[in-house]
């Protein structure tokens, strides 16, 4: 059980269920009806897109937006509107090229936080130099993470490696530099500075009053610890206290503290919520420190194996499966029985979803079958 505070304006605010904050989140997150926003605006508007992966940010889009095409989001990235890099807990996101400038000195804090980690495998390294020569290197060419870890041990070599390159990372706002993303292309890894890439100086870090804003935006109602899950960032209660009385505030069943924007959807409970097709490590599963307003009990932990995790299908708003791409087939699992019903529904949803990111000539089919193993 989660521990929170509870004070008495929380217990005497209104209470939101696990289908009112579904239904509400669905909205933020454009799920409940597809937007007919651009990709770009998409982005700003969810505060940038989980990218592990090179697909995942694609069919993020593909199931949020009306007209999406997987052409469009590459485009943005080959003219550097939008890039890969490193920001909210310590993973690699898809960001607008302004929230890349401002986002990731702001949760600068948390990069240094990982940088205690690997402190002791650097034994003699005078960390701001690093970042100097780090840059230099980076920025005289696009570098792989060997080439990095290469050229930081001939200056180090009592250093572990590995360890030289994560502080370069940790130091400096990299960002994976294209064909890396691209649709249909792609390539390794290789990084620069933001700053070289997008041709201009990073700007200073939002306040963290303009972070939570957003954050509410497009993940709320949320509380603290959801939204400090969301960044990787601690000691953001200050924060919301300062805004409290530009909020509205509201209870879950556990008595935890929620805080919305009062002009922010939150529609009834009952609306229909269509199937959507999720890709592996998509924001809306890992943005809340409770995750029940996605993921029903009995579900908890089906999304992952070891260090693999699926891409998911929601039914009524909620996890209710998972999928993949296998040879000719979009394989669908379900975790409990459908009814004849919500199997078309999802099988069309399923087809729709290969229009999009394949044209009519999809060499995928939809079947129910097995992912998990």
């Amino acid at each position: 059980m989660r521990k929170t505070r509870k004070t008495t304006s929380a217990a005497q605010a209104p209470l939101l269920g696990p289908r009112a904050l579904n239904r509400a989140t669905l909205g933020r997150q454009l799920l409940l009806r597809r937007s007919r926003l651009s990709a770009e605006a998409a982005i700003e508007h969810l505060v940038g897109l989980q990218a592990q992966n090179v697909k995942p940010p694609y069919f993020a889009l593909a199931a949020r937006l009306d007209g999406f095409a997987p052409e469009r989001l590459s485009a943005l990235m080959a003219d550097r509107a939008v890039v890969r890099i490193v920001t909210m807990r310590s993973t690699l996101h898809t960001h607008t090229a302004d929230d890349c400038l401002t986002l990731r000195p702001l949760v600068q804090p948390a990069r240094d936080r990982e940088l205690t980690v690997f402190r002791a495998k650097l034994p003699g390294v005078d960390l701001d130099r690093l970042a100097a020569l780090a840059r230099d290197l980076v920025e005289a060419e696009p570098r792989t993470m060997k080439q990095l870890r290469e050229a930081l041990s001939a200056k180090w070599p009592d250093a572990d490696p590995q360890a030289l390159a994560i502080a370069a990372r940790c130091k400096l706002p990299l960002v994976q530099v294209t064909p890396r993303g691209l649709w249909g292309r792609s390539g390794q890894v290789a990084l620069t500075t933001a700053e070289h890439w997008l041709g201009r100086p990073a700007e200073p870090a939002p306040a963290p009053e303009a972070a939570v804003l957003r954050y509410l935006a497009a993940f709320g109602p949320a509380s603290v610890k959801d939204m400090q899950t969301w960044a990787g960032l601690t000691r953001l209660r200050e924060a919301f206290e300062r805004l409290r009385p530009r909020l509205v505030t509201f209870r879950d069943g556990d008595g935890v503290e929620l805080f919305d924007l009062p002009d922010a959807p939150r529609p009834d409970p009952d609306t229909p919520a269509p199937p959507r097709f999720l890709p592996e490590f998509d924001n809306l599963l890992l943005s809340h420190a409770d995750r029940g307003r996605v993921v029903p009990p009995e579900y908890r932990g089906r999304t992952w194996q070891g260090n693999q995790a699926y891409a998911t299908l929601l039914v009524d708003g909620f996890l209710a499966g998972v999928w993949k791409l296998d040879a000719d087939a979009l394989v669908v699992e379900p975790f409990g029985r459908l009814d004849a019903e919500r199997r078309r529904e999802v099988t069309a949803e399923g087809e729709r979803l290969l229009r999009v990111m394949y044209g009519r000539s999809s060499p995928y089919g939809v079947r129910f079958g097995t992912v998990l193993r």
